[in-house]
């Protein structure tokens, strides 16, 4: 019995034919796996750094605008709604534009702006927080509930 399993097992241990293909079965779903968390952690970075280029917009355009002036009579066109816009869409007047970000809009996660002075200067801060939906592969991973954080300061200037 022994000698004739030794036997077929030789024959098993000669044969280089399937090689190819079981090494492919063995290799495959790992540079699958791999490719996909590659393209996955990108769009997520991808999605961070949008949030951050709106939160930059919109702290700019609140650094940058002229208070309310009741001796020449001048009011302020300036609000925390615009420079939201500004940072959801990249525009005031979304209208013909979509989200930056999708899920990250005036319904799904707020923006904080906060006036602080800092060294005697004025800084507008503005910081949001947006729960990350991707591709299934988090959730296979127990990586479910990411939550991307942005924060911005931004020297107030005025005119």
């Amino acid at each position: 019995m022994i000698t004739w399993l030794k036997r077929i097992l030789g024959r098993f241990h000669r044969d280089e034919r399937g090689a190819v293909l079981a090494e492919a079965l063995l290799i495959v779903p790992f540079v699958t796996l791999f490719s996909v968390g590659i393209l996955e952690f990108g769009n997520m970075f991808w999605e961070k750094e949008q949030v951050e280029t709106g939160l930059r917009d919109a702290a700019r355009y609140l650094a940058r605008c002229q208070p309310s002036n009741a001796l020449s009579g001048y009011v302020s066109q300036c609000s925390n709604a615009v420079a939201g816009r500004i940072a959801y869409y990249g525009t005031s007047n979304p209208a013909a534009t979509a989200l930056r970000v999708p899920g990250w809009g005036p319904t799904g996660s707020a923006i904080a702006f906060a006036t602080v002075t800092r060294s005697g200067n004025k800084v507008i801060v503005a910081s949001t927080s947006l729960a990350y939906s991707g591709s299934p592969l988090f959730g296979w991973l127990g990586l479910a509930n990411i939550t991307i954080q942005a924060y911005h300061e931004e020297r107030y200037i005025g005119w």
